[in-house]
């Protein structure tokens, strides 16, 4: 395998409109995952923060999968959230989700998306041991 970055993408219509990689993985073994939300098959599957927020991180999982990763493999989470008042709710469902794996995590309020229905965005970094 060459020391050259690999990206990968899902299919969303946003990558090529907007010019982006789903996922990206730097030599070394980093994978930088992309901002994501409840879009799913490109409708968004909205939902209660919690349900949001899994949502989001299964589609970064999904990204993770494609470049040969788990969860286990995440080092840094970022949730980004339009409501302090749904810190709780998007606590929990990260704690279920990464409580035996324990990333880096930040939680950031942020104005809102693009879309007025999401409330909930993630990032996930992961790292790929023993990598080149």
């Amino acid at each position: 395998m060459s020391d050259s970055v690999r990206r990968f993408a899902s299919g969303a219509p946003w990558e090529e409109k907007f010019g982006y990689s789903r996922a990206v993985e730097l030599p070394g073994g980093l994978v930088l995952v992309s901002g994501c939300t409840s879009v799913v098959n490109g409708q968004i599957s909205a939902g209660s923060p919690y349900e949001q927020t899994i949502t989001s991180f299964e589609v970064a999982f999904e990204a993770l999968n494609e470049a040969g990763l788990g969860r286990e493999d995440v080092v840094r989470t970022r949730m980004y959230l339009t409501h302090a008042r749904d810190v709780d709710d998007v606590g929990r469902a990260h704690k279920e989700l990464f409580d035996a794996v324990r990333p880096a995590a930040s939680m950031i309020i942020v104005s809102g998306f693009v879309d007025p229905s999401l409330v909930v965005e993630v990032e996930v970094e992961a790292f790929r041991a023993g990598a080149r």
